[in-house]
């Protein structure tokens, strides 16, 4: 069969294409997106938080097959803001390779059961993200610990980011850089205050569980 160069150059032209419109986007947003106030308005909160670095677990299947590899961090969450406040997260895991997971995706209900054996001892009260609930009540003595899974990623990556939001309820809203609605005015995009978690990756990608992750920081964003 005759290889149809034209399509090859087209799709690869395609691609690149594609790759740019996103770099540009993201770009836009980087350089124009608010950042979260220093002083909170009146009625907004932030809750605290601390967390876990990401960490690798195995889950073994029961017949036999190939071993899944995950990655978790745990958040601690108190509500000090003198409230019970409305908690609905999303956290997703982004590497500079540009795969973006949300939290739970493919990840089975075993895998929990696995950290909550493992980490039994320090967070007896330990629960999964998607049934965390959607309140926080106030005080130490509510305090929630939350296991946030993630299936492995691309063995390539070199950098990820991990991005929770739902600690905050500060929001803002910026015009959209390309889409427009039917009067040709920018479309509204919503973001909300979130922690940005930045890693950098070590590892030879044909031994996964020799990865070094090394945490360079964090900071406060408009996502």
């Amino acid at each position: 069969m005759q290889r149809c160069y034209f399509c090859e150059d087209y799709m690869m032209r395609s691609l690149v294409f594609s790759a740019l419109i996103i770099c540009a986007i993201m770009t836009y947003v980087s350089f124009s997106a608010p950042e979260p106030a220093i002083v909170p308005n009146p009625g907004e909160w932030t809750v605290d938080v601390t967390f876990s670095h990401p960490r690798q677990i195995v889950l073994q299947p029961d017949a036999p097959g190939t071993p899944r590899r995950f990655w978790y961090i745990i958040l601690t969450l108190v509500n000090d803001t003198n409230q019970d406040i409305d908690f609905y997260s999303q956290c997703d895991l982004m590497t500079d390779t540009f795969e973006i997971i949300p939290a739970g995706r493919n990840v089975s209900p075993m895998v929990f059961e696995l950290l909550k054996t493992r980490h039994k001892s320090r967070y007896p009260f330990l629960e999964p993200l998607q049934k965390a609930g959607n309140k926080i009540l106030q005080g130490e003595d509510n305090a929630k610990d939350i296991a946030v899974i993630w299936p492995d990623f691309d063995a390539q990556a070199n950098n990820l980011q991990v991005f929770i939001s739902g600690l905050s309820n500060e929001t803002v809203a910026i015009d959209h850089p390309v889409e427009k609605d039917e009067m040709g005015r920018p479309i509204q995009v919503y973001l909300r205050k979130t922690l940005e978690l930045n890693y950098s990756l070590r590892s030879d990608p044909a031994v996964r569980s020799d990865s070094d992750i090394a945490y360079k920081g964090k900071r406060w964003i408009m996502r």
